[in-house]
């Protein structure tokens, strides 16, 4: 099986990048007067970034964005424009398989050929599948014109491996972006949004997601006598707030970044736990990944427009891909395909379309809460046995109330009430709140008064989670397997 790099790395969440990389980056970027020079700064200090722990597979990430600055090249030059983009669908498709898939092909085929085929351990580089779909954006957005081929390998490189969102996304695609490599302001005020909110999402994953993991993990992890109702919905609730707040953090923080070295990147969460159906969900969850399969794989495959029937081979095609992408665990491939028929039935069961959306919210959680438990299930018999427990198990041994109890601290209820409230969606109306204010010339004077006073918070914030941090309360990031 394949393993993943994630000990040594130096992360967002970690001292060394909060205390020396990124203050030095950032001032070096400050100060440093031409975008030439501040864009080989980005390049030298995002390979530091990616090669700090495993030094050896920063040359996979730059093999990888020399062949589609190549492919991008030719296929913008040459006449046969099909044949340069398929070797360069085959080279990152392959490059995948290879370090993402090849155990789990060899196990395969062992268990349908009762064969005894010795299983590869293969060593996963980090971030492979964002890095690997950004190339690939950028080679197809040359082929369709979309963007003109950049002669420049430099800036290619940048926007490949640029750190903050280099091992964990968002997936940016080449289009979004490419103007801002070669002209952006970095001001002031666009810094400090950019620091205040990559502020927000280490909260989010230091305070939060850690403490929510700790739970999941042990419950995950503790003897199937142990898991009744009440254990059950308590890690399946607790991994749901966790990888929601793991990753969500992990954008925050990315987006913050770039808007700290002036670059503006678009939203990857909006509120996913506020949706009243399946489809809203995939809208508004991990939507860099979700409008990447829709633009470069359902709109190619035919999307909508070929009847009934294909756009549901296409929707399930997508969501297998989905699933797939992930991991190679069947976990993931039956999640993908979870949600794929939940999508389905939402389009076609005309039922849904009736009830009130208080139900409908709640419909969809619970969609979501157990198609989690099947994603972090370590193989497909533990997650049916943590949903059936989830709705039957209704046994309740000293063991198991134990269990439960030691983990229902006075902390993780505080860091569990905290989630709830911040992943409801109450930003979108303070928002309109805040427009209503600025609007008034008479409330500006309140409104640099409310500004001062989040960016002391957020002052305070970073100190806890630097004391937290200090203490070895971190979990790796989820989305580093992937």
């Amino acid at each position: 099986m394949e393993k993943s790099l994630n000990g040594d790395r130096m992360v967002f969440s970690s001292l060394v990048f909060l205390c020396i990389f990124l203050p030095v980056t950032y001032l070096l970027h400050l100060v440093i007067p031409s975008i030439r020079a501040k864009n080989i700064l980005l390049i030298a200090a995002s390979l530091v970034f990616y090669a700090y722990g495993e030094p050896v597979y920063v040359l996979c990430m730059l093999a990888s964005a020399a062949v589609n600055y190549i492919m991008a090249y030719f296929i913008g030059k040459s006449e046969r424009k099909k044949a340069f983009l398929a070797i360069d669908i085959v080279f990152n498709i392959g490059m995948l398989v290879f370090f993402k898939y090849t155990g789990f092909i060899v196990e395969q085929i062992n268990n349908l050929c009762a064969c005894s085929i010795p299983v590869p351990s293969i060593t996963l580089p980090v971030g492979i599948s964002f890095f690997t779909f950004q190339a690939m954006s950028y080679v197809i957005d040359v082929y369709r014109k979309d963007a003109e081929a950049q002669k420049n390998f430099g800036k290619v490189l940048l926007y490949i491996s640029f750190f903050p969102q280099l091992i964990a996304g968002p997936i940016v695609k080449y289009h979004d972006i490419n103007t801002q490599i070669d002209s952006r302001q970095v001001t002031s005020c666009e810094s400090a949004l950019g620091l205040r909110r990559f502020i927000c999402g280490l909260g989010k994953k230091v305070i939060i997601a850690n403490s929510m993991g700790q739970v999941a993990d042990i419950i995950f992890s503790a003897p199937d006598s142990d898991i009744n109702i009440l254990t059950s919905w308590l890690g399946a609730l607790a991994y749901m707030m966790q990888i929601y707040f793991d990753f969500s953090g992990y954008s925050d923080m990315a987006i913050g970044l770039g808007r700290m070295f002036g670059f503006r990147f678009k939203e990857n969460f909006l509120y996913p736990y506020g949706s009243s159906s399946v489809k809203e969900f995939w809208r508004r969850w991990h939507i860099s990944l979700s409008s990447w399969f829709k633009e470069y794989v359902y709109i190619p495959l035919g999307g909508n427009r070929k009847g009934r029937g294909r756009t549901c081979v296409n929707k399930l095609i997508v969501f297998f891909l989905t699933g797939l992408w992930h991991g190679a665990n069947w976990t993931f491939i039956i999640w993908g395909l979870f949600h794929g028929a939940f999508l389905l039935f939402e389009e076609y069961a005309g039922v849904l379309k009736k009830l009130p959306k208080l139900l409908m919210r709640i419909y969809t959680l619970l969609v979501v809460c157990v198609g989690f438990v099947i994603f972090r299930a370590d193989d497909i018999s533990q997650g049916l046995m943590m949903i059936r427990n989830m709705f039957s198990g209704f046994s309740m041994s000293d063991s198991s109330l134990s269990l439960a109890l030691t983990q229902l601290t006075p902390w993780f209820i505080f860091a569990f009430a905290a989630a709830v409230i911040i992943s409801a969606p109450i930003k979108p109306l303070t928002e309109k709140l805040r427009l209503k204010l600025d609007a008034s010339a008479a409330v500006s004077g309140r409104l640099m008064i409310l500004q001062t006073v989040l960016y002391i918070l957020a002052a305070i914030l970073l100190f806890w989670c630097i004391l937290r941090l200090s203490g070895d309360a971190y979990n790796p990031f989820i989305y580093f397997r992937f």
